[in-house]
């Protein structure tokens, strides 16, 4: 929300009460409350009347520091966002006083208040990170006029007057809580959720307000109150509901937080690595869950238009695997359920005469688990609309009559998640799909929530429920499908979110076009939510408006499969390889095969995404925070710490770009290649090749060619890739959900020991890719020279756990 007139002005008919000074502060065991005054006190007679604003600065777990705003205090609203779901917090911090001056310190961080003038400035141990500094915070009172299309303004739901056929009358101000941070030469903010926009936010006014606007508008389906700047710090705005950030964009040195009502709430969380802000920002709000290693398959869904018949999708699966792209996950979009009727929860007679005969079938000819598109809307022609009418189990009207409008389905209806017999009714429906043979659900939509007039069962505020519907609704369905199938087991698809909806993965990134542009959104997106907390993201390869060329079509399948998940999807038309050509059916059989030989690395580092948080896809800020020209990359990312990936966006034939950081860097798919970084490389990239490079000193473990499926055993007949030996411990999946010591690899001048560590792991081969390795004595096993001298292959003998290498 912008109120000023420029830099010195209001506009017109905005009031403001900034904090100007300390008038007390007390200190308890959680840290100091003080009392602001928004006007100069220089006499007893100054203390009548305000408004006095209630600040709170404490530390709720090590690193973090928070400052809470009050102006008007009583009970806080439902809902909340859940603090410390998973994790438990780690207070550990210690005060100081000085005359006109108090501090905080925790876990490097130090919040240092000076009481004339009102200031609260944030440091590490060596330089200020960021400040509140004089008349940084403040209430406004703002004419509804200057509201008009924000959710602050009931008026923003007329797009359909059926949905609010009697509005209440707009009150004539809407009150505002607002803080500005200092924005310092250089300073870069991301995050604030899956953003389609520019990757760096400074100079974007965000509304952080879910809406279902596709990836090619300001608007996002999964808006999150959180964003990490490459100053060692991220901000992370304790609010469920509407919050309005300027990034830069009104005061130009300031990023500036409102919410509408008479609290404000944020924490600022330090880190001396970006990855140390996102572990802690994920204790306070939670950690993705652990999710079964078949998920990183290829995901085929039917398409959103097109024939559901028996022939046509036992077709595309025969298709499919006799084309050795192999499909983990058949996905049965919304026409599974008659028209008109979404959603029924009941199979298209027409369609699926005999569902769980049919779904049996194709389980077994082709080992796939059943996904089903669901969504929280219930049409008035859908058979079990009378039950939530009845029941009382749909967002009512003030006036006790279900909120109904006839956006996606005539007289739409929404369950209301607060009713726990409304919860019960629609996970009843979801479990007798499940005895069907469904393994999971895509949770469609949940963005489209309305908050005007409308009164929820257990009496939460509409403006607070809005976001975090998608959150609850993610949650019921994971819940259920976890019941069901035990911890590892569950996930869900899902469109929307909201903070700590990283708990319930895995998540789309929703409607875009078939063009190279929207595939660069696409990707902006997923990095935007992995910087904000989520740990997995996927995207409709291919995309999902329109028809792709083949050139789009093959670059996107092999940024898909390089993606944490994959999935192929599209509106009115399939995506099958070979409606591409056969030679696209051959570029997805590799990259398919790739992606399954990849899953001990990969789903170790999904693991550690469930302990730590961090994101197994993530910007390159991330990993190497130091080069500051990774801080404005958003065309190319890391999956995990290893891996380099650089999809093309470029017609065929042209130059695509891309940056290596500092360091040796290894093609991975030809080895013989490597390039000294910092280095910008421009090449024309094959249509059946996708640019991934591996980081100097990983250690890759691989699983055997040929497995048709990701959800093999992940610690066994292993070919392990040493790049740039170096003295390491490698963990691998125990099978259990966690991983263990796997091997012990010592690395040193002309010698390379590597000790298989635990007896459930074993290793076919060692593969080394070092220059120079001439005079080999190996003891454990038999040795080869790779082509070129990049290095040497040593065949390990049956049963050896110990493999010595000199040179």
């Amino acid at each position: 929300m912008k109120f000023n007139d420029g830099f010195w002005l209001l506009k017109s008919g905005v009031k403001a009460s900034y904090g100007l000074q300390v008038t007390d502060i007390t200190q308890d065991q959680t840290g100091y409350s003080l009392h602001v005054s928004t006007k100069p006190i220089r006499h007893r007679g100054d203390t009548l009347g305000g408004p006095l604003l209630s600040v709170k600065v404490h530390s709720p777990t090590e690193g973090v520091i928070g400052i809470r705003i009050d102006h008007f205090k009583h009970a806080e609203k439902n809902p909340s966002i859940p603090l410390f779901p998973d994790v438990p917090a780690t207070p550990n911090f210690s005060t100081s006083k000085a005359k006109g001056c108090s501090a905080i310190s925790t876990g490097g961080l130090t919040a240092t208040i000076t009481e004339n003038p009102y200031t609260i400035t944030f440091k590490d141990t060596s330089r200020t990170l960021t400040f509140v500094g004089p008349k940084h915070q403040a209430i406004y009172d703002v004419p509804s006029r200057w509201t008009l299309g924000t959710a602050a303004n009931s008026s923003c739901l007329t797009l359909d007057p059926s949905s609010n056929p009697s509005p209440v009358t707009l009150s004539e101000t809407v009150r505002y809580v607002h803080s500005e941070l200092n924005l310092s030469p250089g300073e870069l903010i991301y995050g604030l959720g899956e953003q389609f926009g520019a990757f760096v936010k400074n100079g974007q006014s965000v509304s952080l307000w879910n809406q279902d606007g596709g990836t090619s508008s300001e608007q996002a389906y999964k808006c999150v109150p959180f964003y990490i700047t490459n100053r060692n710090y991220g901000i992370f705005i304790n609010h469920p509901g509407e919050v309005e950030v300027e990034v830069g964009s009104e005061k130009v040195s300031r990023v500036g937080v409102s919410v509408a009502g008479e609290s404000l709430e944020y924490f600022v969380i330090y880190g001396e690595t970006p990855l140390q802000i996102l572990e802690r920002y994920t204790r306070m709000t939670g950690r993705p869950a652990l999710l079964p290693a078949w998920s990183f398959g290829l995901w085929l869904t039917t398409s959103f238009l097109t024939s559901y018949s028996n022939t046509t999708v036992s077709g595309f699966l025969q298709g499919m695997k006799d084309r050795d792209c192999n499909v983990r996950v058949f996905h049965l979009d919304c026409f599974w359920m008659k028209q008109y009727e979404w959603c029924s929860f009941t199979f298209d007679p027409e369609n699926f005469p005999d569902p769980k005969a049919y779904l049996a079938e194709i389980k077994e000819k082709y080992n796939v688990k059943v996904c089903l598109w669901i969504n929280p809307y219930i049409s008035q022609l859908s058979p079990v609309f009378q039950e939530g009418v009845e029941g009382g189990y749909l967002i009512k009207r003030s006036d006790g009559t279900p909120w109904q409008w006839d956006l996606w389905q005539p007289g739409l209806a929404v369950v209301d998640i607060t009713n726990p017999a409304a919860r019960k009714w629609y996970c009843d429906k979801l479990s007798a799909l499940v005895e069907l043979g469904v393994d999971t659900f895509k949770t469609d939509f949940g963005e489209r929530i309305p908050h005007a007039n409308i009164k929820y069962f257990d009496e939460s505020d509409p403006m607070r429920m809005h976001n975090t519907y998608a959150v609850l609704y993610n949650q019921m369905v994971f819940e259920l499908l976890q019941n069901h199938f035990g911890k590892g087991e569950a996930l869900v698809f899902a469109r929307a979110s909201a903070a700590g909806g990283q708990r319930f993965p895995v998540h789309w990134g929703g409607d875009c076009e078939s063009t190279f542009e929207a595939m660069a959104e696409a990707l902006r997106g997923a990095l935007s939510l992995t910087v904000s907390g989520f740990g997995f993201a996927s995207h409709d390869i291919g995309g999902f408006e329109g028809h792709p060329p083949p050139e789009i079509y093959q670059r996107w399948v092999a940024f898909g499969l390089f993606s944490t998940h994959s999935r192929l999807h599209g509106s009115s038309s399939y995506r099958v390889p070979w409606n591409y050509g056969e030679d696209a059916a051959k570029t997805m059989a590799k990259f398919v095969d790739a992606k399954h030989r990849l899953m001990p690395y990969i789903y170790t580092e999904a693991i550690q995404t469930h302990d730590t948080g961090h994101p197994l896809m993530r910007a390159m800020f991330l990993e190497f925070s130091e080069d500051r020209t990774t801080h404005y990359l958003d065309r190319q990312y890391m999956l995990g710490p290893s891996l380099l990936v650089a999809p093309v966006f470029v017609p065929i034939g042209e130059e695509t770009e891309y940056y290596l950081p500092a360091g040796r860097w290894t093609s991975y798919f030809h080895p013989e290649r490597t390039l000294q970084g910092p280095t910008w490389v421009r090449e024309v990239v094959p249509l059946d090749e996708i640019p991934v490079w591996v980081r100097e000193g990983s250690i890759v473990c691989l699983g055997p060619t040929g497995m048709k499926q990701p959800d093999y055993r992940l610690n066994v007949n292993l070919e392990v890739h040493l790049f740039g030996p170096k003295s390491a411990t490698v963990y691998l999946p125990d099978g259990n959900g966690k991983t263990a010591q796997g091997l012990e690899v010592e690395a040193s001048e002309g010698a390379i020991n590597v000790l298989i560590a635990n007896e459930s792991v074993t290793v076919s081969s060692i593969v080394i890719y070092k220059e120079g390795m001439r005079g080999l004595q190996v003891s454990g096993g038999s040795t080869t020279h790779l082509d070129g001298g990049i290095g040497v292959k040593v065949d390990v003998e049956g049963g050896a756990k110990e493999v010595n290498i000199r040179y």
